[in-house]
């Protein structure tokens, strides 16, 4: 009977500290549904066309440029994350610090890392001007600034989800005549797919969230992250609340259906 008390005690306990953090979670996403002003929503987003077309025009850069980000992150982070989690090499703990360093340093100086590094005075400008790829101020300097700052997420995420593979099993695929790209595509991957969602919808996740690196590398074309900042300082709380609430729909939205259709 004393060991039933320990354990409901123990569960009460974690029950207690699960819910004060949902609590703290969910008190500002209710505060914001609240505060929205119906009225303003509708004339943000349907019935005033100078502040309409301007609202759907920058989701559509957001969600446009984040999925290119997250595109990018999967065909170059993906074989980043399988040559640290299988290849030991001089040097590897270098880069894995490399490739965390954006999630350590503020959003804005990423953005001036970025500006300085593939912007038109940048380091390697000439070669992005080369490429026809202008990074100030363009759809491109949104995406480079996304990917800058998402990729320790979708490399770290994907990675810990490859060395959770047992190596033995790409062997055995080999010596069962399998290229290695074979073993790779038909063994590794879909033991890791679980990893490569929550990486991908993480860095994607990320990537729409970011804001003040986008203001420094490239103000236009605008974003919705970017309005929201702009709105409420020219329009006040209200403005940029209405802009808000879409973004927290949308998040709410997209992370309970991935989690339905992955459960079923």
């Amino acid at each position: 009977m004393a060991r039933w008390y320990r354990v409901e005690g123990f569960l009460l306990a974690l029950a207690t500290a699960s819910s004060i953090m949902i609590l703290f979670l969910l008190a500002p996403i209710a505060a914001l549904i609240i505060a929205v002003d119906p009225k303003t929503l509708e004339e943000v987003f349907i019935t005033e066309p100078s502040l309409s077309r301007e609202a759907w025009l920058a989701l559509a850069t957001t969600l446009k440029a984040s999925a290119t980000s997250t595109a990018i992150l999967v065909a170059l982070g993906v074989p980043l994350a399988y040559l640290l989690a299988r290849v030991s090499f001089k040097g590897r703990e270098v880069v894995e610090a490399l490739i965390d360093v954006p999630l350590m340093i503020p959003h804005a100086v990423a953005g001036i890392m970025v500006l300085m590094a593939y912007g038109r005075r940048g380091v390697l400008g000439p070669l992005t001007a080369g490429l026809g790829v202008a990074v100030d101020d363009s759809f491109w300097g949104v995406v480079a600034a996304m990917t800058f700052v998402s990729a320790p997420i979708m490399v770290d995420t994907v990675k810990a989800g490859f060395r959770g593979v047992n190596p033995t099993l790409e062997y055995v695929a080999r010596s069962l005549g399998a290229s290695w790209w074979r073993a790779f595509t038909t063994v590794t991957l879909p033991l890791t797919i679980e990893s490569l969602v929550t990486g991908g919808l993480l860095s994607w996740a990320r990537a729409i969230s970011e804001v003040g690196a986008i203001l420094i590398v490239a103000y236009y074309p605008k974003t919705i992250n970017v309005l929201i900042v702009e709105w409420f300082n020219t329009y006040g709380l209200r403005y940029a609340a209405s802009l808000s609430l879409v973004l927290v729909a949308l998040s709410l939205a997209v992370f309970t259906g991935i989690r339905v259709v992955a459960r079923k």
